[in-house]
Formats: C-alpha cells, sequence, structure tokens
C-alpha cells in the first residue's frame, strides 16, 4: 500500500520522532511504500490567506448566496494599493460574479498545497503521528488540514450545503484508510472520561471519515512525559507493529 504520513513536531530528538522512525519502519518491513512530510522540516505555512480564497469557492454555488459573497467587492476592498487595485478591477472586466467565481477557481491552490494535494492524490492510505495539543493536531497540522482538504479536492457541496446542511457536503477522497497516531501528556483515564471522544467527533469523523476516507483509526500513547521506560519501550513497539500490520 501506498501510504503518506504526515508528521507535525518541531523537535527531531523528541519521543514523537522516535514514534515515527518506529512506525517507519513497520511500513517498510510490512511491504509498504511511505512517503513522510515533515511539517516543520518544510516550513508548510498553516495559515489561511486571500492567496487561498480559489480553493473556497466554485461553480456550484447557488445564486442568490453567491450575491451575498460580493465577491468583486471583496476582491477590490482586498488590494491594498492603487496599483494592485487597478490591476484587479482589469482583471474583472466587465464580468458578472459567476464568471469571476469561475476564473477564480480556474487559478488553482498556491503551490505550496498543490504539491501536498499530488502527495494525497498518488496515496492509498494515511498517517499522521503529532502529539495532542488542546485536545486536537498541532496548529501546523491543523492548519495543514485546513489548506490542504480544499473544496473541489477534498469534498463538494451541494445547494444545501452552502445554505448551511451539513449534511449536503459531498466527501471526495477514496483512501481507504488514514491512522492517526498521537502522544498525550494526560492519562488514558482523562481520554475516556471525554477528551477521546471529542477528538473522534473532531478529528476522526469531521477532518477524515467525512472527507471520504473508508476507515479512521486512532491510537493514543498516553502520558509519555511520565512513562517510565518500558512503557514508552512498549509504545516503540507498538508504533512498529502498527506500521507491519497497516
Amino acid at each position: 500500500m501506498r501510504v503518506l504520513t504526515i508528521y507535525a513536531h518541531h523537535n527531531p530528538r523528541s519521543f514523537c520522532h522516535a514514534v515515527l522512525e518506529r512506525f517507519t519502519e513497520g511500513l517498510r518491513d510490512g511491504g509498504h511504500t511511505n512517503e513522510v512530510v515533515d511539517l516543520h522540516a518544510i516550513r508548510f505555512d498553516p495559515v489561511i490567506s486571500d492567496r487561498d480564497g480559489p480553493d473556497w469557492i466554485d461553480d456550484s454555488v447557488p445564486d442568490d448566496v453567491l450575491k451575498h459573497m460580493q465577491v468583486k467587492r471583496s476582491l477590490l476592498e482586498g488590494a491594498l494599493n492603487p496599483l494592485r487595485r487597478l490591476m484587479v478591477k482589469r482583471w474583472i472586466g466587465d464580468r458578472d460574479d459567476r464568471e469571476v467565481v469561475r476564473r477564480l477557481h480556474a487559478l488553482g491552490p498556491p503551490r505550496d498545497v498543490a504539491e501536498q494535494q499530488a502527495k494525497i492524490a498518488q496515496a492509498d492510505a494515511l498517517a499522521f503521528v503529532a502529539p495532542v495539543y488542546f485536545v486536537g493536531f498541532p496548529a501546523i497540522l491543523k492548519g495543514w488540514i485546513e489548506r490542504v482538504f480544499s473544496l473541489g479536492f477534498a469534498f463538494g457541496m451541494t445547494e444545501g450545503a452552502w445554505r448551511g446542511d451539513v449534511g449536503g457536503r459531498i466527501p471526495l477522497f477514496t483512501h481507504e484508510k488514514a491512522l492517526i497516531i498521537q502522544t498525550t501528556i494526560w492519562n488514558e483515564a482523562s481520554y475516556e472520561a471525554g477528551l477521546k471522544a471529542a477528538m473522534k467527533m473532531l478529528v476522526d469523523e469531521y477532518a477524515l471519515r467525512y472527507p471520504g476516507i473508508k476507515r479512521v483509526e486512532h491510537e493514543y500513547f498516553h502520558a509519555v512525559h511520565g512513562a517510565d521506560d518500558a512503557a514508552r519501550s512498549a509504545y516503540l513497539d507498538r508504533a512498529y507493529r502498527l506500521g507491519r500490520e497497516f
């Protein structure tokens, strides 16, 4: 299986990195191919900005919703100097809002997003290795999802979705599996008391299964800071098995 592993930890000497190494070894020994995207190493920018705009609107938007968006006005107001404003005005020309939307979407994503989307498209499965920060992913990984899992790539929108129906999001991914491996500060009891359920809804279901990934598994290595050598060794062995049995 072709696996794309997204790794998010700033310290290459962390226990999380050791987990990544053992998981990668397991994938290799299990006969899988694996590419690791180290988000900190490539200095991925997790912040959505105006350059991401074409990724978040397309021709599926209903006429009345499009009217409220005031696309042309927003583009002009976003031009922060007179020269830029003149260029945007010429680019818009006498086109109506829908034609402007079509032209915007045709621009495609920024280069860094396009590179990540190409890697995802070539993979059969995704894996994520990261610590838990504030009951979720680290900001750089959450931002990666927000920028890369964009409209027209990870999901489409029905007319109902544009009007607020969450069930109207159309899944576009066809990956067989996603595996999330996360190290935590808090112990297992804390996660069983509610943290795990919250992350299942926000991460497993909404971010991954909802775009179409068939099976999502989430593995926690609890309380790693206070773990003794035996517990850490067991976690690393588990990481290897997760790769080998992927």
